[in-house]
């Protein structure tokens, strides 16, 4: 009897164990899907800008077509991206791509001048700060999953039901770290 009542307590122990280990894995990854979607809504944010300053830019310095067309053409592949780290890489692009706007208007003092521009500059600059805090929020939610994926006894936890580790949110080349620069 004494036998069965210590496998018994064993067992629920265990139980309570895989319980508590799974349940904190499933926190995790959700914490994770809440950094990526707070990612997602600056990034849509600044999707929704760049057309407003594409058109802006065009009105003042038609004629830098190319500039104008690589921003939008990085849009559109950030926007269709599906995996964060498809959206990571064509993130790297647009960032340059914004750069390179920003280094035309610096041309044209008409176009630094203008109210609208300006606004848009100041709104992107709230953007950028704003989806630099959700990569921080989002990076440190996927250290701490991958951290819990990975470390024993959990990891048992974790490859019994197929939790994974994430992918930070990174940019490969350092020159590409620099956000876009916003004067004003």
């Amino acid at each position: 009897m004494g036998i069965t009542i210590g496998i018994i307590v064993v067992a629920a122990i265990l139980l309570i164990w895989a319980v508590s280990g799974y349940n904190r894995l499933v926190s995790k990854r959700n914490l994770m899907k809440e950094g990526w979607s707070g990612i997602d809504v600056s990034l849509n944010k600044r999707y929704d800008l760049i057309p407003n300053l594409v058109e802006t830019v065009k009105g003042y310095a038609a004629h830098e077509k190319q500039t104008l067309e690589q921003v939008t053409s990085y849009r559109t592949a950030s926007m269709n991206a599906a995996t964060p780290h498809d959206k990571m890489q064509a993130e790297a692009g647009l960032t340059r791509a914004l750069g390179s706007l920003f280094a035309v208007a610096e041309n044209y003092p008409d176009l630094k001048a203008s109210a609208n521009f300006i606004e848009l500059q100041t709104e992107l600059s709230g953007i950028e700060n704003n989806l630099e805090s959700a990569r921080r929020y989002y990076n440190g939610t996927v250290r701490e999953n991958n951290t819990l994926v990975e470390s024993f006894p959990t990891n048992i936890i974790a490859g019994m039901f197929g939790f994974r580790t994430g992918e930070f949110f990174e940019i490969d080349n350092p020159a590409h770290r620099e956000r876009p620069n916003v004067k004003f």
